[in-house]
């Protein structure tokens, strides 16, 4: 365990084609058995089928399904008195991304009768209009934090 000092932060990886960082840890997340070229595929196909279905710009339409699909609080496990409470917790913006990327892939992931890259452009398209299995998920923790709104106080003071 570290005595002193703090982390320090690597750089990210930039993807190959739109030389953005939050592209390149969605393709790392979308990534499984260290296959990156697979998923650097799935991803722009995905993009690529966007760009046929929709009028719109499939980055943007990506930066607006990750933007809408990043919660703001959730709900962490704290042990009080012998019992255990669900706390709401604001998120950091890296793990508000990596929430967000997580739904997305899985929501794609369950979806069933196509190529990946065809369900995630459906998933990215649903998580624009504020739709989709990933909204939902969004949805349920903020309204699993609404609901424990009453513990909020048992929150850890930062010393």
């Amino acid at each position: 365990m570290r005595k002193r000092g703090y982390y320090k932060k690597r750089e990210r990886p930039v993807d190959a084609e739109y030389n953005r960082v939050d592209v390149g840890r969605f393709i790392n997340y979308l990534m499984t058995g260290g296959r990156k070229p697979a998923a650097e595929k799935a991803f722009y196909g995905a993009l690529k089928a966007i760009g046929k279905t929709s009028k719109e710009e499939p980055i943007k339409v990506f930066e607006k399904a990750m933007e809408n699909a990043s919660p703001l609080v959730e709900v962490r496990s704290r042990r009080v008195g012998g019992a255990n409470y669900q706390i709401p917790q604001e998120i950091a913006p890296d793990r508000q991304f990596f929430l967000a990327t997580h739904w997305i892939i899985n929501a794609a992931r369950s979806r069933k009768g196509k190529p990946i890259a065809e369900k995630l452009a459906e998933e990215f398209l649903a998580a624009a209009k504020n739709e989709g299995a990933a909204i939902k998920k969004k949805q349920d923790t903020h309204r699993m934090a609404e609901a424990n709104r009453a513990f909020a106080s048992f929150l850890r003071k930062k010393r």
